[in-house]
């Protein structure tokens, strides 16, 4: 059996597991609703408060298709019960990233055009069903412990907060966002993650 497959998903109260025909999972809690597309080939149970996961034989696909769909299950439950969150910092002058309405709006070039005085290199992130993106105040950072991540000092708009229900969704979408504009390793300018260590080179010097 697999160590990971073998283990039941506990379903906490205020969550709802429901399997339909062909493996459609779909589950609900508090913070929203997931559904998801299972292997056909696993056995999805659920009984007594737990999700349980079964294989037909002991081929080495089976096994690896047995701790994955546990995993998947397992991460939905966590993500409508309790959600999943990336913090990531910008570094930078004139690099900030704005909140208006559903946009994310990320500055992460020269603040200003020269001859135009418009914004240069702009990005533009939207929410999503599943994905959230918050710019929080100063109190906000402060109250979450996010300034207690970091020894380098922070404002508010130099965080960038992507919370949501669905773990792959909000790890995908706060790696786009990082790719925006990557640290450099330099001067660290660019987006990284809140506890991401940046590897620093020594520039050249004169002779």
């Amino acid at each position: 059996m697999s160590r990971i497959g073998r283990m039941p998903v506990a379903i906490p109260a205020g969550v709802t597991v429901t399997v339909a025909e062909g493996n459609v999972v779909t589950v609900k809690g508090a913070l929203g609703t997931l559904t998801k597309n299972l292997s056909p080939m696993m056995d999805i149970k659920v009984e007594g408060g737990h999700v349980h996961v079964t294989r037909p034989n002991d081929e080495a696909e089976m096994r690896a298709l047995h701790g994955l769909t546990r995993a998947l299950l397992h991460d939905m439950v966590v993500g409508v019960s309790e959600g999943y969150k990336k913090v990531l910092m910008i570094v930078g002058v004139g690099y900030k990233a704005v909140k208006q309405g559903n946009k994310l709006m990320l500055y992460l070039g020269h603040s200003l055009m020269p001859v135009t005085g418009l914004p240069q290199d702009k990005f533009i992130m939207e929410d999503t069903d599943t994905v959230k993106l918050e710019v929080p105040s100063e109190d906000e950072i402060k109250k979450q412990g996010i300034d207690k991540m970091t020894t380098e000092k922070i404002s508010s708009s130099l965080i960038i907060v992507v919370k949501g229900v669905d773990k792959q969704e909000v790890g995908q979408t706060a790696a786009v966002i990082r790719g925006k504009r990557p640290p450099e390793p330099y001067h660290g300018k660019g987006v990284r993650y809140i506890n991401e260590s940046v590897r620093r080179k020594v520039g050249k010097t004169g002779k």
